[in-house]
């Protein structure tokens, strides 16, 4: 689909990227990850304590089944043409669009970003930034990326926003067109799905964040939720990712994908700039893995 159109804005937005956890991740969607790898399903029988994410002894004890590590939700039956969502599976292959910096010897001509924490003072980072230009959501579905790689040191960057709370209709605001873009009212009464639905605002760009995942980690994007087409990180042109991609669709653009542009959000909600001809643009800034270690 067509990105919405809206107007220009001011100031630029720098957000660090934060290694990917569950708990973080929580308000946008599901991180999907083994929450015990070092157990092995034979310990199982011989152990009283109980597993997380309701594990359970599977397979004659040959394997361990960690139960609903990820709600899938299907709204469809919301959707403006009533037309149905069938749940399909696709395979991604993502280019690499950005690179984790390395960290480089202090006599290199290079520029510290900020101050080095202890045990690694012998280090300088080369700074890295990947420039946010859009987002889309899918407002009648989840949507889950499952890594699909044998490199354990592949790497990709996932970004979110919450969405702008609505607001009633201004005199200045009476003349813009503004596209209503459709979402649903509510989840269904009878839904395991517990994650608030965040309504059809614009995203709020003052709470953008951003995420690096490991290969050992899906994410499921609840349904709704602002976020970058997928980032893979690694050398451009040369290294790519591939994911496979569950979700719902119904072969509806509006209905199965909304985007914006960030330089030209707008609408209702509070604006990112200070008037009409401010443009401001928002990049999400990447730091050597040993640093990001470090602060976290």
């Amino acid at each position: 689909m067509q990105p919405s159109d809206t107007r220009p804005a001011n100031r630029d937005i720098v957000i660090h990227a934060a290694r990917l956890t569950r708990e973080a991740f929580a308000p946008f969607g599901d991180v999907i990850e083994n929450p015990q790898p070092g157990v092995h399903p034979s310990s199982i029988a011989k152990s009283s304590q109980p597993l997380p994410c309701n594990g359970v002894s599977a397979n004659q004890g040959s394997a361990i089944k960690f139960q609903h590590v990820s709600r899938q939700l299907n709204l469809y039956d919301q959707a403006p043409s009533r037309r149905p969502g069938a749940a399909i599976m696709s395979i991604f292959r993502c280019a690499a669009r950005a690179r984790i910096p390395d960290l480089l010897p202090a006599t290199a001509p290079i520029q510290t970003p900020a101050p080095i924490p202890a045990g690694t003072t012998d280090l300088e980072p080369l700074p890295s930034a990947f420039p946010v230009t859009i987002l889309e959501r899918h407002p009648f579905t989840t949507q889950t990326f499952i890594p699909f790689t044998a490199n354990p040191n592949n790497r990709y960057l996932v970004i979110v926003a919450p969405s702008l709370p609505l607001s009633p209709p201004t005199p200045s605001s009476s003349n813009e067109k503004e596209t209503t873009l459709p979402v649903p009212a509510s989840s269904p009464p009878s839904s395991s799905y517990f994650r608030p639905l965040p309504g059809s605002g614009k995203p709020d760009l003052r709470r953008l964040r951003a995420f690096v995942a490991t290969a050992t980690q899906a994410v499921t994007y609840g349904a709704g939720t602002w976020h970058a087409p997928m980032v893979a990180l690694g050398e451009k042109g040369t290294e790519a990712m591939d994911f496979v991609v569950v979700q719902f669709a119904n072969g509806v653009a509006l209905e199965d994908c909304q985007e914006v542009e960030l330089t030209d959000i707008a609408g209702p909600g509070p604006r990112l700039g200070d008037g009409p001809g401010e443009r401001r643009h928002v990049s999400v800034k990447l730091v050597p893995m040993g640093l990001r270690m470090a602060k976290l």
